[in-house]
């Protein structure tokens, strides 16, 4: 028996597989049609989770801004509030700075009294992802006005 393809017809409507073209015969069609079956699904998911990296990614380095902010402004308050404190005393003004950055979610690293300027050293611990952690430090100084 002859069939479509050996008669010349361009194309025909198989029951059995695809549409087949001229010059490939039903198995080939079949064969090809099979391997792309779920291409696009494996490219959808390679995208998804590079979208996921990526916003993990950002989110650890915003959580890192976030940190060296509060870190600034803990040691700004901190050593506004211990340069007030000034004239009592080095232990007082630095007492002072201590417990403003502990409300500001930082930590006293280096306190110090230079004339009637305080200097202080606060840090911030970050975690960005589970399991990394990082400290972000930041310095301030605050005394009275010089003309």
């Amino acid at each position: 028996m002859i069939s479509d393809f050996q008669r010349g017809r361009p194309t025909s409507r198989r029951a059995d597989g695809p549409h087949v073209e001229q010059g490939v015969d039903g198995d080939s069609a079949r064969m090809l049609a099979a391997g792309d079956r779920g291409g696009a699904t494996v490219l959808l998911l390679a995208v998804g989770v590079a979208f996921v990296i990526f916003g993990v990614a950002g989110a650890a380095v915003g959580a890192a801004r976030v940190a060296r902010q509060q870190a600034g402004v803990a040691a700004d308050l901190g050593a506004l509030a211990g340069a007030a404190e000034a004239g009592l005393g080095a232990t007082t003004a630095c007492e002072s700075a201590r417990m403003i950055i502990a409300g500001n979610g930082g930590r006293l690293v280096d306190c110090r009294l230079d004339g009637l300027d305080l200097l202080v050293t606060a840090e911030v611990t970050a975690t960005p992802l589970p399991g990394l952690s990082r400290v972000a430090t930041a310095r301030a100084r605050a005394g009275p006005l010089r003309g």
